[in-house]
């Protein structure tokens, strides 16, 4: 016998019509059940939860409407398809807008109900499908999965913990790679906005005109490219929480809109002459000084405040080697897991390694590192040989220092073999190698054809 597609409940006052729309469905293969008034429906549905419930609007008793009101205070979550005669359509838009899914007029043919039905459980699936994915995403995101016993850490999760029931704008500073997205997240995940949108947006790898119709949206016609209405992410993020990752790097020429949607409580899209009002919640983060952006003209003084309410910050992995053992620890489980590996720690040595490597990418770059490890490693522990040339030598980036000292090296030459190193390590990301360097990109760039000129001049 072949499984159920879902349970449906039938409720209507015409019995004949009511065993119709039940047989169609049982033939259909739904596991279809029928009653004769709204006030046997409400006793049903406290005794067995239905996928689906199709109501008639006009009943004896209590009316299809009543009906949908009571059964959407008690149960939010329940589907519910309305059935109305053609004079009646008006009151079926109504319930609609009470929060039933759909509504099919009588009379209909079997053809349509069966249309109508597989497009609810379509969005049953769905929307299953997203609470699914919120609860694992919150799971994810609880304050037990963001590791570490140092003091610092500690610090940190004392703030997230008291800063989460806010509502305050939050800043979260750190050198790149320390878990700022994913602090800001367990932020979110952990807040009464949790069932709304987080939106995450990198402010320093979108062009300036691009990032303003992102942020803000446009409508059509604003520029060349904007074909249709766009929502921006302010307007997707209402209810939620937007986080503007990067927000350092953000252009002077923007910062004055972001700082009148923060004041105002309100959008305006571009091209546009209209605001809307959003509730959203702002979490930024930067890897720079924005103190120092400040003094230098190239950060406003009053988006500052707006933006850092309450600042968190978050030390480098350096500063925190007492946590590299659990970090190293929770890499090893998750990436040994994901490949099917049955490798069950670290030798020795390659966690001596570990401990002195000086970590310029921080947590980011420590789980890059294990993951390469778990994927190279043939035996039961990964072992030195199984780390990238660049944090093998027993002193990690130090060995750097040392040879450079036993061949009398110029700084240029420490300099140029650094930033390859970096570049290495950042798997050729030239934006994310000049983040660990905290230079910006176009120093980057400039040293990279400096570096060439100078092995094309000594070739």
């Amino acid at each position: 016998m072949s499984e159920m597609k879902g349970s449906v409940l039938i409720v209507d006052d015409d019995r004949e019509m009511r065993k119709l729309i039940e047989e169609f469905l049982q033939e259909e293969g739904y596991d279809a059940e029928s009653v004769s008034s709204g006030d046997l429906a409400l006793n049903s549905l406290q005794l067995k939860r239905y996928d689906l419930l199709i109501t008639d609007l006009r009943m004896e008793g209590l009316s299809g409407l009543e009906l949908l009101k009571k059964v959407k205070s008690a149960y939010p979550q329940q589907t519910i398809i309305m059935i109305t005669a053609f004079g009646t359509v008006e009151s079926a838009i109504e319930a609609m807008k009470l929060g039933a899914l759909d509504y099919i007029i009588k009379p209909f043919k079997r053809g349509q109900l069966i249309v109508v039905v597989e497009k609810a459980f379509e969005q049953i699936r769905l929307q299953q499908e997203v609470n699914r994915l919120r609860e694992v995403v919150t799971k994810e995101y609880q304050f037990s999965k963001i590791i570490g016993k140092s003091k610092g850490m500690q610090a940190v999760f004392q703030l997230i913990k008291r800063v989460s029931d806010s509502t305050v704008n939050v800043l979260i500073t750190g050198e790149s790679g320390t878990g700022k997205e994913m602090v800001a997240r367990a932020i979110h995940y952990n807040s009464p906005r949790k069932e709304a949108p987080f939106i995450p947006i990198d402010c320093a790898s979108i062009p300036e005109m691009l990032l303003e119709s992102e942020l803000f949206g446009h409508v059509r016609g604003a520029f060349t490219d904007a074909r249709v209405d766009k929502k921006g992410m302010f307007e997707e993020a209402s209810g939620g929480t937007l986080f503007l990752d990067e927000i350092g790097e953000m252009p002077l020429g923007l910062q004055p809109k972001l700082l009148r949607v923060i004041q105002e409580k309100t959008v305006r899209r571009v091209g546009s002459t209209k605001t809307s009002p959003i509730d959203i919640r702002i979490i930024s983060a930067t890897n720079l000084d924005l103190i120092e952006e400040v003094q230098g003209k190239r950060f406003r003084d009053d988006l500052f405040y707006r933006v850092n309410v309450l600042q968190i910050d978050l030390p480098p992995l350096r500063n925190r080697r007492e946590d590299i053992p659990l970090l190293a620890g929770h890499f090893l489980k998750k990436y040994a897991g994901l490949q099917n590996k049955a490798i069950s720690g670290l030798t020795e040595s390659a966690m001596k390694i570990l401990m002195k490597y000086g970590w310029p990418g921080n947590v980011r770059e420590l789980e890059n590192i294990i993951e390469r490890g778990v994927t190279l490693s043939q035996r039961e522990k990964i072992s030195a040989k199984d780390f990238p040339p660049v944090i093998t030598g027993g002193q990690g980036d130090q060995l750097l220092i040392e040879q450079a000292l036993a061949r009398m090296s110029s700084l240029a030459e420490v300099e140029r073999e650094y930033v390859h190193r970096i570049l290495q390590l950042a798997g050729g990301n030239k934006m994310k190698a000049a983040k660990i360097l905290q230079i910006d990109r176009h120093t980057l760039y400039k040293k990279l054809e400096d570096f060439r000129k100078q092995q094309e001049a000594s070739s």
